[in-house]
């Protein structure tokens, strides 16, 4: 029986007899059909385990060795592989072993990693071999290694003598690693013996043995370590996180911090997924604070303290979701604190304050949803349940709330179960007219004081009325019943049970004047121009509420018009290679305010001599014609006092070089008037500065001044940061070499 491998012989010489002789040719071998067992294999070759996969040989000539079953390629070879290929001026390749050795510009890609050498000898099956005079580049961490003799041994572990390792391109690199041998995995760790770490070929460090990160993807192994010092508050503070992954489905970080005026505090956060609908986070953190506390900490606080010292400190945190289907799940966000002044004592470092950066609650651990600082003054605790049909939604809701402004919570208002019903607008039989309510359970309780049973329904029936284009009408009517049931608990006090019922009515009418700007510009196609105005009539009447309780939201008596005027500039901007036209919002203006009727018609009273029916006009606009610039604002004018009520804006300027200015001012009047600026200027391809400061105008207080210089190489940066606030001043220094993190950090303070 003839093997399919003399058959390709044969073909292969007929092929060279021909008028291809001398020219560029190709040749494929199916390998997998030779290790399938199509042909008759040698004896000796029957028990050998060779891995299946084609292999295609590219090269000038090629010729076949029938006794050593051997392929010998000549002039820009090319053996692809399963995952790669492997260039060179000449390879000889073993069918049976898949044992290729390479001379003369010899070229490996594997998975995106490159290998070169002079010499090589590789099982391209198996991924292993020998190169000699060698030199290995790692794409996923743009990593390079150099050595006299590099061994793989196997898919990405490699063993090199006499390396050198750096993630910088060119001949003299600005950091590297070198040692007497090298072992590497990627994706994992490098071992270094008698190793130097070297600047500009300049040894600077010497270490017999040291480890470095190859990592890609997650890893156990301790994290950066955090050095600071606080004058103040925490003295020198050092936290050397250890990570733990624990599996594919669960890993784990442990805090180990220590403060030396306030002793040694012991965090770990567990994050697990145990599978796509269940998934959550747990945290929690023990201390016992050593700290004496002085008197001026003692005036600053909102209440008083009632302990000096060895005070047992902690904080725990759990967050957890479980999806029972796309429109049902259970979700908890539990966090507790053992007193009102844990975050005024950690507010420059806290567990919570380092994780509610870019906040998502719609991603898998979505972070924390607040920062931890001295601004709180409560905490809330919440979990619900929620499911969802498609014209109901059911959300069973409990929260627990503590007061940082008290010494207990017996008095702060609990909220456990609150369960809502939701009907959504639907069709009655057909008609145009529309249904839809609202009704809640909630059980409110406090230790001390009064708490009780509260139940709403709130049906309502909308009816839409389409004018042609030109007016669009929605009249609404609705019904509301309020009962509740009261009693006071901690004590002697009467209870009662009442309700409470009345009506509204609404009616609102808008419509849209607009009209297409053709620009025909290179960027900019059209714009449109766009101005709605609106009316809007609300009556409730009045009803008697003398015997509300505290929990029972009051219901007041309404009799005003709402009126608003809408702005809007939206440009088509062209992309063209025919793609799609895109659109932006670049200009959005909204004026509104309420006239009341109820107030119009007020007898004059020696207190409210006056009446002013006329309320603030609200204003709210934003320009966004590029990219490039941002500029929103947001304010209430008293048109009755003439004066600013509240008046927010925010500025973001950036452009192509990196260049960025952002800049907000809020202010409400007499509570609060503060302006936070941003300043990021590029100098050079590799320099940026940063300057950034906080100011509470109110106060005429600085709350933070902080200026930073970046300077970033191909393959390495660093950053010095230098903050000063009224009870700290810190500096930092942070390094970075790419593709190995953040390798070094050091900061400190001042009293």
């Amino acid at each position: 029986m003839i093997s399919l491998m003399h058959f390709a012989v044969i073909t292969m010489r007929f092929f060279r007899k021909g008028s291809l002789v001398g020219r560029r040719w190709v040749f494929i071998i199916a390998v997998i059909a030779v290790c399938s067992g199509v042909f008759i294999p040698h004896a000796g070759a029957r028990d050998m385990e060779v891995p299946k996969g084609p292999i295609d040989i590219i090269a000038d000539s090629i010729s076949y060795d029938e006794e050593t079953e051997t392929y010998r390629a000549e002039g820009d070879v090319v053996i692809a592989f399963s995952g790669g290929n492997l260039r060179a001026d000449h390879v000889t390749l073993h069918s049976l072993t898949k044992v290729a050795v390479a001379r003369g510009n010899v070229s490996i890609t594997s998975n995106g990693d490159i290998v070169e050498g002079d010499y090589v000898r590789f099982n391209v099956a198996l991924k292993t071999g020998t190169i000699r005079e060698g030199r290995i580049f790692f794409s996923q961490n743009h990593l390079y290694i150099t050595g006299r003799d590099i061994r793989k041994k196997g898919e990405r572990e490699y063993a090199i003598t006499d390396a050198q390792a750096t993630t910088c391109d060119g001949d003299v690199p600005d950091w590297r690693f070198t040692g007497k041998e090298l072992n590497v995995t990627i994706d994992g760790y490098g071992t270094v013996t008698h190793g130097t770490f070297q600047v500009k070929n300049i040894p600077v460090l010497y270490a017999p043995y040291f480890i470095f990160p190859a990592k890609t993807t997650r890893q156990t192994g301790f994290l950066i370590p955090r050095i600071g010092h606080s004058g103040d508050k925490l003295g020198t503070d050092i936290e050397i996180p250890f990570y733990w992954a624990i599996s594919e489905h669960a890993d784990a970080t442990f805090y180990q911090r220590y403060m030396s005026k306030r002793g040694f505090q012991e965090g770990a956060e567990l994050r697990y997924f145990m599978s796509d609908h269940s998934f959550g986070t747990i945290y929690g953190d023990f201390l016992n604070d050593t700290k004496d506390i002085g008197s001026e900490e003692h005036e600053a606080d909102q209440i008083a303290r009632d302990w000096r010292e060895n005070y047992t400190r902690w904080t725990y945190y759990i967050n957890h979701e479980t999806r029972f289907g796309p429109r049902c799940y259970v979700r908890t966000d539990i966090k507790k604190v053992s007193d009102p002044w844990y975050f005024r004592d950690f507010e420059s470092h806290n567990y919570y304050r380092d994780h509610s950066e870019d906040y998502d609650a719609n991603t898998l651990f979505g972070r924390v949803s607040f920062a931890g600082d001295m601004a709180m003054d409560s905490l809330k605790s919440t979990a619900r349940f929620v499911k969802k049909w498609a014209l109901y939604n059911l959300t069973v809701f409990g929260r627990y709330t503590d007061d940082f402004r008290s010494y207990s919570n017996d008095q702060t208002l609990q909220t456990y179960p609150s369960i809502s019903l939701t009907g959504v607008q639907q069709p009655i039989f057909g008609a145009p007219l529309t249904i839809a309510f609202d009704s809640s359970y909630i059980y409110y309780y406090r230790t001390v004081g009064y708490g009780g049973h509260v139940g709403d329904v709130h049906p309502m029936v909308t009816l839409p009325v389409h004018l042609d284009s030109y007016l669009d009408l929605v009249l609404t009517a609705g019904a509301r019943e309020t009962m509740w049931d009261s009693a006071y608990h901690g004590g002697q006090a009467p209870g009662s049970d009442s309700s409470r019922s009345l009506y509204h009515a609404d009616v609102s009418a808008s419509t849209e004047i607009h009209r297409i700007f053709a620009v025909n510009g290179d960027v900019v196609e059209k714009i449109r121009h766009a101005i709605i105005p609106e009316v809007a009539y609300r009556y409730v009447p009045s009803v008697a509420q003398d015997d509300l309780p505290d929990f029972v939201p009051a219901e007041g008596e309404e009799n005003l018009i709402e009126y608003s005027i809408t702005n809007t500039l939206t440009s088509r901007y062209a992309t063209g290679d025919d793609a799609r036209s895109y659109y932006r919002e670049i200009f959005f203006l909204k004026l509104s305010q309420a006239y009341d009727i109820k107030e119009s018609r007020r007898d004059a009273t020696v207190v409210e001599p006056e009446r002013r029916p006329f309320g603030p006009v609200e204003i709210e606009t934003r320009l966004d014609p590029c990219s490039y610039v941002t500029v929103s604002g947001d304010m209430n004018f008293d048109v009755n006092s003439g004066e600013w009520k509240k008046t927010n804006y925010d500025m973001a300027l950036r452009d192509i070089r990196g260049d960025s200015l952002s800049a907000e001012y809020r202010y409400t009047q007499d509570d609060i008037e503060e302006f936070n600026l941003d300043l990021t200027a590029v100098i050079t391809d590799a320099v940026s500065v940063s300057y950034t400061v906080s100011k509470n105008i109110l106060d005429d207080d600085v709350v933070e001044v902080m200026y930073s210089v970046d300077y970033k190489s191909q393959c390495w940066s660093m950053e010095l940061i230098y903050a000063d606030s009224p009870d700290d001043r810190r500096y930092m220094a942070v390094f970075y070499l790419y593709g190995l993190g953040k390798v070094g950090e050091a900061s400190g303070g001042f009293d």
